[in-house]
């Protein structure tokens, strides 16, 4: 390792700029072989690291969430549950009512497929970049109890 890699490489570390540090050489040799602008060469390596970082955030997201497993709305069959209106589930792949802080409620029998699609929304969510929590209704009663208990229930 050369002193200006070391440089750069402290610099990076002290900027929290991870990828940068080991992705520079390489874009910086397709640039000179590219002919690239100074500028270009600045912006391919920061749009990489900004990549990065969504990426990371997305599965910080989605770890969060609490997923029991990943479900997505392409996966979704139609045929199984013929009630599930397509339009209205397109409509609510927007995430709209979100920005409206409008809630969703999922209504049917066992074995329909309510649980694949609010897994689904919820992940959808996550990669958009939005807070996500997945918990069952009944795990949400037990949380509800456990905090009207200790007081931590406001009404």
């Amino acid at each position: 390792m050369n002193l200006q890699h070391a440089r750069i490489a402290e610099l990076c570390q002290a900027l929290k700029l991870e990828r940068i540090v080991d992705h520079y050489p390489l874009l910086a040799q397709q640039a000179v072989r590219d002919d690239l602008s100074f500028g270009d060469f600045l912006e391919q390596l920061l749009r990489h690291e900004h990549g990065f970082r969504q990426q990371r955030s997305r599965e910080l997201l989605t770890r969060m969430a609490c997923f029991p497993a990943i479900k997505t709305l392409e996966e979704y069959d139609f045929s199984f549950s013929p009630g599930v209106p397509k339009a209205l589930l397109h409509e609510l792949a927007g995430l709209a009512f979100i920005e409206r802080t409008e809630n969703i409620v999922l209504i049917g029998p066992s074995g329909v497929g309510k649980t694949h699609l609010a897994i689904a929304l919820g992940y959808r969510a996550a990669q958009s970049g939005l807070k996500t929590r997945f918990v069952t209704a009944a795990d949400l009663m037990l949380q509800l109890g456990a905090a009207q208990r200790q007081g931590r229930l406001k009404t």
